[in-house]
């Protein structure tokens, strides 16, 4: 196959183009390494089947002669992170949402035979319902939540008019290496591991009660090649771990001490999956557990040196804003 991967540059991406490096195919990587490292590329470079485009998916009249003869594309390209898009809603818009739509408009110009959209679990917002099921409510928290799903959407309506095989895969917190460390406040892996790394203490939000769907990146990728070597077109599925598990039982795996900074308003208490929809139609359910991903975690981390090294102010500082605008009962709202 010929296949295009947007953001392929990046944590997931990154991985999912050395899997797909690994099956033969050709892969063009369009990134514009906003988010993504060329370092993350190191083993692809390698691969005569490889090309990578510095070009911005905001840049329409770029991407469409990038898209002549593909067979699949894999759209990963987004803005991430809570606060900066709080902070500037119009980028993560143009990006997430605008850019979608001009890989969509590539994709259809040129007659790709499948599109995969990497969506996010966080359009669940506060889920009502856990494990929870593709069909519960739809309830953004902050710009980056809106704008991925108004991404989905465009993908299952260009699904529907143009008949663009398309499938849309909601992640639910996606760890490993090379995981995302840059923003105003990175992911917690991120986080933790550069502060290990550095004799500093764990910052746990709130108690540490608060489980999340830990999904180790080798998941993620398989699940990604499962919905594109399918006939199936049109769905949307949830792709998660099939557990949950706390933070502070992450601590007690990394083995270290801790503070605890302020809990922080719009995240949900539990994230966790229902992943029996892509089980019954792919045959897909995670592999790794959570104790050998954190284990095959701590073996990369050096990767980590460079990541940022966070404290309780740094943090009160960095998510100002965040506690102005999520905070219920406040006048100011998004």
């Amino acid at each position: 196959m010929r296949i295009v991967v947007t953001g392929g540059a990046g944590f997931i991406g990154s991985h999912l183009v050395d899997f797909l490096l690994k099956k033969n195919h050709e892969v063009i990587v369009i990134d514009n390494l906003s988010t993504g490292w060329l370092k993350n590329l190191e083993k692809a470079h390698k691969f005569p089947n490889f090309s990578f485009y510095n070009v911005d998916i905001r840049d329409k009249d770029k991407l469409i002669p990038l898209f002549e003869n593909v067979d699949w594309v894999f759209h990963l390209a987004a803005l991430a992170d809570i606060v900066p898009s709080i902070e500037k809603p119009r980028d993560y818009f143009e990006t997430n949402v605008d850019g979608t739509f001009n890989v969509l408009e590539a994709s259809k110009k040129t007659n790709v035979k499948r599109f995969i959209y990497a969506a996010s679990s966080s359009c669940y917002g506060i889920p009502k319902v856990c494990p929870t099921p593709e069909t519960s409510a739809i309830s953004p928290q902050y710009p980056y939540a809106l704008t991925k799903y108004l991404g989905e959407e465009l993908v299952m309506h260009f699904e529907k008019l143009y008949k663009i095989p398309s499938i849309s895969l909601r992640f639910f917190n996606v760890y490993g290496p090379r995981a995302r460390t840059t923003g105003t406040y990175g992911a917690v892996f991120g986080v933790f591991l550069a502060q290990k790394l550095n004799n500093k203490p764990f910052t746990v939000v709130g108690d540490g009660t608060q489980t999340r769907d830990f999904t180790y990146v080798s998941d993620i990728v398989e699940a990604i090649y499962k919905a594109a070597d399918s006939d199936i077109t049109g769905e949307i599925f949830n792709v998660g771990s099939s557990g949950h598990y706390s933070v502070n039982k992450l601590v007690r795996l990394l083995k270290g001490e801790f503070v605890n900074v302020p809990k922080r308003p719009g995240e949900p208490e539990k994230t966790f999956a229902d992943v029996s929809k892509i089980y019954k139609n792919l045959g897909w359910r995670a592999k790794i557990s959570f104790e050998n991903g954190v284990k095959k975690l701590l073996e990369h981390i050096e990767d980590f040196k460079d990541a940022p090294i966070w404290d309780e102010k740094s943090i009160e500082k960095a998510t100002k804003n965040w506690f102005k605008y999520l905070t219920p009962n406040q006048k100011q709202k998004l």
